[in-house]
């Protein structure tokens, strides 16, 4: 087994990749101006091993040969193993100056299938993805989930022959011994364009007639077929802004099309199990759920101090409508950290596989994507007008009208104008207002129905515990006193962890 380097990383995705921006094909990730600053990104998953103070949290030792590896490739069992894994994406993302690397976090994608092929009891599929962990382990890869299909009309199923043709999802047009060929597309994937590996699952459940969408695999990011458009995102600090003497720190998504792919069977982790392609995408779930409100906390962090930094060079600190709205953001931020712990420590076992509590995980990312506007909307109110219609970088440089902006811009007696003005920049630059960043946080991750559906479908069977108290304490049900303390018993386990499902 063996870590990589971060410029070892940058090596592997020279590999004749097929990628396209702003309709040029780009002939290599790691440098195109529109990119290299996604790949430092994600490369940070690969800096953090080398760094002292964080190897501890970066790496596990295999417990049988004793060698090294990525803690994201390692199968947690506890809630510890949980809370840790936890830490290593939230400190990620706060050196990574707020994003997360995204290059390994989509792991989570892979231990959907795991858990998956456990639930199945299908031995090929459990033997598949105990080498393909290893495979991950030894090479040190990193890897993009690529779930959501592009769906065509949304009122029809997959197979639907009322669909303009049938590559809407994605699926297996052919079968021989030595593999698949699947053709489609997959659309908002995340760090696509400089991952070394995709991993690829049905986003919703199938029917018996949908059964050759019902397929999920893992396939390297340049095998002959797969062809990528990435977006455009904003990658720089230009001469309108002030300079600031830290990196740019940002990610891009990407359209994935698969032209008739060819996947050998030791890769395909789901083939025509039609009743099994919504359990692939919700075991996923409850893990990405989690992994996306800890990354999240570092952004929100951002966003309180920056609320925090205008308040008062504004001098409107110790007003009380401001202190109410500063608790506000506190209060958001803190339940964000307690219901992503809390899920850890109240974990369920899933196939051998430690998982986040589905609902309190579901919780969490449902807290966080339905109030995030509320929240913008009180830093947008703190903030003023200026937010959006401050003077430029270019403008406080200028000789002339430059000693204006120093004068009429600036706040309290301890704040400049130059603070002021570098506050509201760093506001409209980092991913905490904007359009962007808004329909990122309904979407990504799953929208706000899917978190509630699956919050109701969990605790389906706690409302019964809970009708079952009403009903015995309004006298609706008699119960004798040991039926009763039965009944307090059941209620105290639920949400607690070490059950295996």
């Amino acid at each position: 087994m063996g870590l990589k380097t971060p410029e070892e990383f940058k090596e592997s995705l020279r590999d004749g990749r097929e990628v396209f921006l702003a309709g040029e094909k780009v002939e290599d990730v790691t440098t195109h101006p529109k990119l290299k600053v996604a790949v430092e990104t994600a490369a940070f998953d690969y800096v953090m091993p080398e760094m002292p103070e964080y190897r501890d949290l970066a790496v596990v030792k295999d417990e049988k040969t004793g060698e090294e590896f990525s803690r994201y490739f390692y199968r947690p069992k506890t809630g510890d193993d949980l809370l840790k894994r936890h830490e290593l994406m939230l400190t990620a993302s706060r050196l990574n100056y707020t994003t997360t690397p995204f290059a390994r976090e989509m792991i989570d994608s892979f231990n959907g299938c795991v858990v998956t092929a456990h639930a199945m009891g299908n031995k090929d599929y459990i033997e598949r993805t105990d080498a393909y962990l290893e495979h991950l382990k030894k090479n040190d890869l990193s890897l993009a989930g690529a779930i959501t299909d592009v769906k065509g009309d949304r009122s029809l199923r997959a197979a639907d022959p009322k669909q303009r043709h049938g590559d809407y999802y994605l699926r297996v047009i052919d079968k021989n011994k030595e593999g698949i060929v699947v053709r489609g597309a997959k659309v908002h994937i995340t760090a696509a364009p400089y991952v070394n590996e995709l991993l690829v699952m049905p986003c919703r459940n199938m029917t018996e007639a949908d059964a050759d969408y019902a397929v999920a695999f893992a396939i390297p990011a340049n095998a002959k077929g797969i062809k990528m458009v990435a977006h455009p995102f904003d990658w720089h600090r230009g001469p309108f802004d002030f300079p600031v003497d830290l990196p740019v720190r940002s990610h891009t998504d990407a359209l994935v099309i698969f032209d008739d792919v060819f996947v050998p069977w030791e890769r395909v982790f789901l083939c025509g199990e039609w009743q099994y392609a919504a359990t692939t995408v919700y075991n996923f779930a409850y893990l990405h759920r989690h992994t996306a409100v800890t990354y999240h906390i570092a952004w929100v962090e951002l966003i309180v101090g920056l609320a925090a930094a205008i308040a008062e060079y504004n001098g409107i600190k110790r007003a009380s409508n401001v202190r109410d709205q500063m608790t506000e953001l506190i209060f958001y931020l803190n339940t964000m950290k307690s219901l992503a712990r809390a899920s850890c420590m109240d974990n369920v076992v899933h196939g051998g596989l430690a998982i986040p509590n589905p609902v309190t995980a579901n919780c969490a990312k449902y807290y966080y994507a339905n109030n995030y506007h509320t929240i913008t909307k009180i830093v947008e109110d703190i903030c003023g007008g200026l937010l959006t219609t401050a003077p430029t970088y270019a403008d406080w440089q200028d000789s002339e009208i430059g000693g204006y902006m120093d004068k009429y811009l600036g706040g309290t007696a301890n704040a400049s104008a130059e603070a002021r003005l570098r506050v509201l920049q760093a506001l409209r630059h980092y991913p905490c207002l904007g359009m962007e960043l808004d329909v990122n946080n309904i979407h990504a991750e799953g929208s706000l129905m899917a978190a509630r559906l699956a919050i109701y479908g969990e605790a389906r069977q706690d409302l019964e515990l809970y009708k079952k108290l009403a009903e015995v304490l309004s006298g609706v049900t008699k119960t004798s006193w040991e039926e009763y303390v039965d009944l307090c018993e059941d209620l105290s386990k639920i949400g607690k962890g070490d059950s295996e499902v």
